[in-house]
């Protein structure tokens, strides 16, 4: 062996022998000298606190602390100058062990190397008047310094060790509990010239993490696992805390802190930071206030989440300024009103959305940019959408999307649209309360535009083909304008007004009032058939529910509660056999009921004016019907009308015009057609130039009386009649009938069911003998001179008789 080499290995020896005599004449020392040493520590620590450190007692512990000495403190207890009054000790625990630096026993200094605190309660607490028992380590007055017989300097820990500690911090005044079980807490500390550095390793329990404990805690019972380094700065006071990796529960969070300790000051900040989470895992760490309302979404795969809490110090806030930012990629999200899917955008929250406004609910605000997502599968784009107040909340942005129509089908209850073809391009900017995660009262500007599209309205059995929509909201109001609407080959030309739309569509449909203007060239009347019709039944409901479905129903019942006017204009109407020319229409549609208030129409070289309603019961409805007819080709009216149900009088069998007031009640089909029989009413008539050509009953009086005259076409003089309508009879008042065959006077009963019984009193004089009279009296006297043959029309055997009306038969009836 080396000389050098052997001289260096007998220093070490010696110094080594040195260390250990010194550790040993230390050790005894303390053993020698421990209630002494321990009252040098207490009478230490006490002149630097505002309270009391007690200490049971003192032993050795070798071992533990070499190179240093080592003693554990039993039953310590650290009280403030006002425990009585609230009895929360600052610390009580059953055993500290302390690591002296051995050196400084030879200089008569206590230089602590090592705390470790074991099965122990730290307990900070401040009351309601913002008193803390941590006051006890402000610094005394100076002149109890000066006073204190040791001079050493301040106490400096090296090490810190926490194992199986109960942590509570307590601020009864501000509202705040942080609880925690330390399981481990293990750190190193550095004290460069007016600071401190210290590295630590963390293993807790978080029992309470609540900012306000009227709103539940954040964190609750979620585990803390990680590293930490922290610094201090003596001028500044404040505890810095890096930003590290720390995991909560079974997610990896980058989290740093800067806390203020300075007297009167309570401020922090904590920074957090979290790549790739499942949302429900951030939304669990977050107090039952906020937790339950975001577990009412979903987001399907994982997002970046980075956020901050910030507490300025500020004696009148409980809650500290939060700020969360959101990046969402990509992803599938559930809302209570549907699911969005291929989702991406960028969210921010915060509780503080106006400084000049106090922290909470009514100044916080929600902001989402650059949303883009599917909607059962219709694409939206939103650039900013904010919600407002989460008191009240109130929500706006502007939404827009093009889409073909068709992908909504999956989307709509069976029972009321569905799309075949067409595409949709919105634009709405929206603002809307929200009650329970759903939008109320809503406000919106902006247009919708619907082309080429092909529309099934199934309550009505409605297909709109070919058909554009122009719809311009206007804050509570709807417009539709330069609209085209094509119904089976109808094509129409519309606009629309409704007021306060927004308002009455989610609060009271029946209050909706729209005013629809159509105009059109040709229009075929059976294809609004429909609506006479009532609602399909519904099939039964599925149990799947989504808000589009919900919306659909929704707007399905606002169409059917709400009241529409419609002002209709056509060139030309056709239904089944009836053709109208200048139709000029206005119609209401209220519940269950289809009022024609003013329709005009010319039809047969004459017109029509007419207002009714038909009430809709289902297969068949209930109408009424008051009509003013002016100089109509009777026969063009009756084969439009197809001859009113009856065939003994049709419109082969008629010539001339009619002129009539009708009022009248009956029965229509869902289909538009008459009830036969079902018709009850009066009809005030005039016929002009009229003539009866083929009428059965009278060529069969022809042939029973009047063999020479042609009764086949009989050419009447203007006729003025009463008929009453009593379902499958019609009442003949008595009319004076003028012709060209033969003069008669009619009336009775015409059945179209049996029970006929039509009284004729017909003279035999041949009416060209009194054509030369001038005088009307004279003419209508010599009218029934000479034999009058008295007869009757019967029904016998589902035949119509002509029979003798007898005198005795006449005076009865």
């Amino acid at each position: 062996m080396k000389r050098w080499l052997k001289i260096s290995l007998k220093i070490v020896g010696a110094l080594l022998i040195l260390l250990i005599l010194a550790w040993v004449g230390a050790a005894y020392y303390i053993s020698k000298n421990n209630k002494a040493i321990l009252a040098k520590i207490l009478n230490q620590v006490n002149t630097k606190v505002n309270g009391t450190v007690s200490v049971s007692h003192m032993e050795t512990t070798l071992l533990k602390g070499f190179p240093g000495i080592s003693v554990s403190l039993k039953n310590v207890s650290l009280r403030d100058s006002l425990w009585q009054n609230h009895q929360h000790e600052l610390l009580n625990a059953k055993d500290i062990d302390v690591s002296l630096n051995a050196l400084s026993l030879v200089v008569g200094t206590i230089n602590i190397r090592k705390v470790a605190i074991n099965n122990s309660k730290i307990y900070l607490y401040t009351d309601s008047t913002g008193y803390t028992n941590t006051s006890m380590f402000r610094t005394k007055s100076q002149k109890k310094a000066e006073n204190n017989d040791d001079k050493s300097n301040d106490l400096q820990v090296r090490i810190i060790d926490l194992n199986k500690v109960d942590l509570v911090i307590d601020n009864q005044k501000r509202f705040k509990l942080f609880s925690f079980y330390v399981d481990e807490l293990k750190g190193k500390i550095k004290y460069p010239f007016g600071r401190w550095d210290g590295d630590f390793k963390l293993k807790t329990q978080v029992r309470s993490f609540a900012f306000n404990t009227r709103k539940g805690s954040f964190l609750k019972d979620k585990s803390i696992i990680g590293n930490m380094t922290a610094h201090y700065e003596d001028e500044a006071e404040v505890i810095i805390i890096d930003q590290k990796q720390i995991k909560i529960g079974d997610d990896t969070f980058s989290i740093g802190a800067n806390i203020n300790v300075a007297e009167n000051k309570s401020a922090f900040s904590i920074a957090i930071k979290a790549d790739q989470i499942m949302f429900p895992n951030v939304a669990k760490l977050l107090a039952p206030n906020i937790s339950t309302k975001l577990l009412r979404f979903g987001i399907e795969k994982p997002i970046d989440v980075t956020a901050s809490i910030i507490d300025n110090g500020d004696k009148t806030s409980s809650d500290p300024l939060i700020n969360v930012k959101m990046t969402v990629a990509n992803n599938n999200l559930s809302i209570p009103s549907g699911n969005l899917t291929d989702c991406s955008f960028t969210g921010f929250f915060s509780n503080q959305d106006t400084t000049s406004k106090p922290i909470g609910d009514a100044n916080s605000i929600i902001r989402f940019y650059g949303l883009k997502a599917n909607y059962y599968n219709a694409p939206i784009r939103i650039d900013t959408f904010t919600v407002s107040n989460l008191e009240k909340p109130l929500a706006q942005g502007l939404v827009t999307s093009k889409f073909n129509l068709e992908q909504l089908n999956g989307s709509f209850e069976e029972e009321s649209f569905k799309f075949e073809k067409g595409t949709a391009d919105l634009s709405l900017f929206c603002q809307a309360d929200i009650d329970n995660f759903l939008f109320t009262k809503p406000i919106i500007h902006g247009k919708i535009l619907v082309k080429d599209a092909t529309i099934n309205y199934l309550p009505r059995n409605l297909k709109l083909v070919n058909s554009s929509l122009d719809l311009n909201f206007n804050q509570k109001d709807l417009n539709i304008t330069n609209s085209r609407l094509q119904l089976g080959k109808s094509i129409l030309n519309m606009s629309c007004s409704i007021e306060n739309f927004l308002n009455f569509y989610y609060t009271d449909p029946q209050k909706i009032e729209a005013k629809v203007n159509l105009s059109s060239p040709n229009l075929n009347l059976s294809e609004f058939m429909p609506f006479l019709g009532p609602r399909q039944a519904k099939r039964k409901k599925t149990s799947s529910k989504n808000a589009i479905k919900e919306a659909s129903e929704q707007l399905s019942a606002a169409l059917e509660a709400s009241k529409v006017h419609l002002q209709l204009n056509v060139n030309r109407a056709v239904y089944n056999k009836f053709v109208a020319r200048n139709l000029n229409a206005n119609i209401s549609l209220i519940g269950n009921g289809v009022y024609f208030n003013k329709i005009a129409v010319q039809h047969a070289g004459g017109n029509i004016n007419f207002n009714g309603k038909v009430e809709q019961l289902g297969a068949v409805n209930k109408m009424q019907l008051n009509a003013n007819i002016a100089r109509v080709s009777i026969k063009e009216f009756f084969y439009a009308f197809d001859n009113f149900g009856q065939q003994s009088i049709t419109n082969k069998n008629l010539k001339g015009f009619l002129s009539a007031n009708v009022n009248a009640s009956g029965n229509v089909t869902a289909k538009g057609n008459m009830v036969p029989k079902s018709m009850y009413g009066k009809v005030n008539f005039t016929l002009d130039k009229a003539a009866l050509v083929g009428f059965d009953p009278l060529e069969k009086v022809g042939k029973f009386v009047f063999r020479s005259r042609n009764l086949s076409n009989v050419e009447l003089e203007k006729l003025n009649g009463v008929l009453t309508l009593r379902g499958d009879k019609v009442d003949i008042s008595p009319m004076k009938v003028n012709s060209t065959a033969l003069n008669f006077d009619v009336k009775g009963v015409y059945s179209f069911n049996g029970g006929t019984n039509i009284a004729l009193d017909i003279p035999l004089r041949d009416p060209k003998k009194s054509a030369d009279i001038i005088d009307k009296e004279e003419r209508e006297l010599a009218r029934m001179k000479g034999i009058v043959l008295h007869l009757k029309a019967v029904d016998e055997n589902g035949e119509l008789k002509i029979k003798w009306n007898k005198k005795k038969d006449r005076e009865e009836n």
